[in-house]
């Protein structure tokens, strides 16, 4: 930036004190522009590997920066050693048809051969028969020789619609989990199943499930606040025009989505409790701080650290190298914890070195222009290490972001929803979904078993650890 002080003298004494006027807010000028042009440069410069901006923001072909590595020798595809895919045969009693492959003549004189392998060759050739199961319900009215009144006959409880529980689940599934459109889930119904349907049908399915799954969800919900360590994290989501926020709590066993048309810390308050003692493994959100026990995400971390290191500050690009040298450190020694190399209490013992340094580091970040960051990382240091006291909290929120991709896909193929009826939806097949998978149940047989208790309140469905 230029000044007044870097123009010669002799210039300055040939200027009239208006023309001097003049050049003095001209330079003021550039000097504006020029920090602007810094600032917009700076914000062009983040992407998802040195920001908070997802992945998902960029567009599909944005590749990141080529990183020099020498040239894999492996050739494509599996390697040798991997474990193999091989689809186990079922007993023979349970196939649907059983064909004998006998040869009829013998392939070196060519007679003829009788009898049978005790043992044969099994191949098992699986596929699919779709086609509808319609049951008919003849609801018949008798007329009393007594009194001359007509009475009907009445429907069984289980019967609910015109549409099975099956059905019923694999349509909800493919607008839920599938991501796919309800208009396209009722033409698979027509055209598929032969089973006529709409689009405005798979929606009431869709609001059936989410009240048959409801007492599911709120037993979920109410265990929250007896958790001892959660993952959270939260995403942008839409109803509508309306900006909302889906949240993402994971517990050890189970996770619960919330949608909230806020990212305040009421939200938290509401699910959680405003006197939560568990450990919470987040970003740092402001929104958090009420919560004592708190471990700062060290995959945020490494991004910022990218930051300093891609900034035009050279004092900046060396703390973000030493910073990011301690942090690969940091998550080399955890791998070998995580895989069983070493057990927790060496862990603590070998990143002592790592967190001094760390530390360290953070203090000589004061003097620079990441002053704001580094000060706020050293007054709350020990969010940074709750990890090394807690064997069940993890030094990154990765938990919680690879819960929430799901919900973002859904967000960009949908575009949201469009009422409190679909906000509920969500929140409750996506929760439903991911404990699910984190259990290790089929979700098809849960919703399928839940939406045909619907009328029998004796019989609930329940995705409590100790239910499974």
């Amino acid at each position: 930036m230029t000044g007044m002080s870097e123009i010669p003298p002799e210039l300055l004494d040939e200027m009239t004190p208006a023309v001097r006027a003049f050049v003095e807010v001209l330079l003021l000028r550039i000097a504006e522009l020029e920090k602007r042009v810094e600032q917009l440069e700076a914000k062009l410069a983040k992407n998802s590997r040195n920001s908070s901006k997802p992945p998902s923001s960029e567009h599909p072909h944005a590749k990141p920066l080529p990183q020099k590595k020498p040239k894999s020798k492996r050739k494509q595809g599996g390697q040798r050693g991997h474990q193999k895919f091989e689809r186990t045969l079922i007993p023979t009693a349970d196939c649907e048809e059983v064909v004998p492959c006998k040869p009829d003549q013998c392939r070196g004189c060519g007679k003829a051969l009788r009898g049978r392998d005790k043992q044969p060759l099994r191949q098992q050739v699986w596929d699919v028969e779709i086609r509808p199961l319609v049951t008919e319900y003849q609801q018949h009215r008798l007329t009393c020789r007594c009194c001359g009144i007509t009475t009907c006959g009445t429907l069984p409880d289980s019967v609910d619609g015109r549409t099975g529980v099956v059905l019923a689940s694999i349509l909800v599934l493919m607008t839920s989990w599938f991501r796919i459109s309800r208009r396209k889930a009722a033409l698979f119904a027509s055209d598929i199943c032969n089973v006529p349907c709409s689009a405005g049908h798979v929606s009431a399915l869709e609001a059936k499930a989410t009240k048959a799954l409801e007492p599911v969800y709120n037993e979920l919900a109410g265990m929250l606040p007896d958790q001892s360590n959660l993952a959270i994290d939260e995403t942008p989501f839409r109803r509508g025009r309306l900006r909302t926020w889906l949240w993402t709590f994971v517990a050890s066993s189970f996770t619960v989505f919330v949608l909230r048309p806020t990212r305040k810390a009421i939200v938290l308050t509401e699910t959680i409790g405003a006197d939560f003692d568990g450990s919470i493994t987040c970003d740092r959100a402001k929104m958090y701080f009420q919560y004592d026990t708190l471990q700062w995400c060290w995959a945020h971390l490494t991004r910022d650290f990218q930051a300093l290191i891609d900034s035009s500050d050279n004092q900046l690009k060396r703390l973000g190298h030493d910073l990011m040298r301690e942090t690969k450190k940091l998550f080399a020694e955890y791998a070998r914890c995580r895989d069983g190399t070493i057990n927790h209490a060496t862990l603590r013992r070998n990143l002592q070195p790592v967190r001094k340094t760390v530390e360290g580091l953070l203090l000589r970040g004061f003097g620079t222009a990441a002053r704001g960051m580094c000060k706020e990382l050293y007054n709350h240091k020990e969010h940074l290490w709750t990890f090394l006291s807690d064997a069940d909290v993890e030094p990154t929120n990765n938990a919680s972001e690879r819960s929430l991709r799901h919900g973002v896909i859904w967000r960009k193929l949908s575009f949201g929803t469009q009422s409190d009826r679909g906000d509920r939806f969500v929140e409750t097949m996506l929760t439903v979904i991911e404990t699910c998978r984190k259990q290790g149940r089929s979700v098809l047989g849960f919703i399928t078993a839940a939406l045909d208790q619907t009328n029998t309140p004796t019989q609930t469905q329940s995705l409590l650890p100790n239910t499974a």
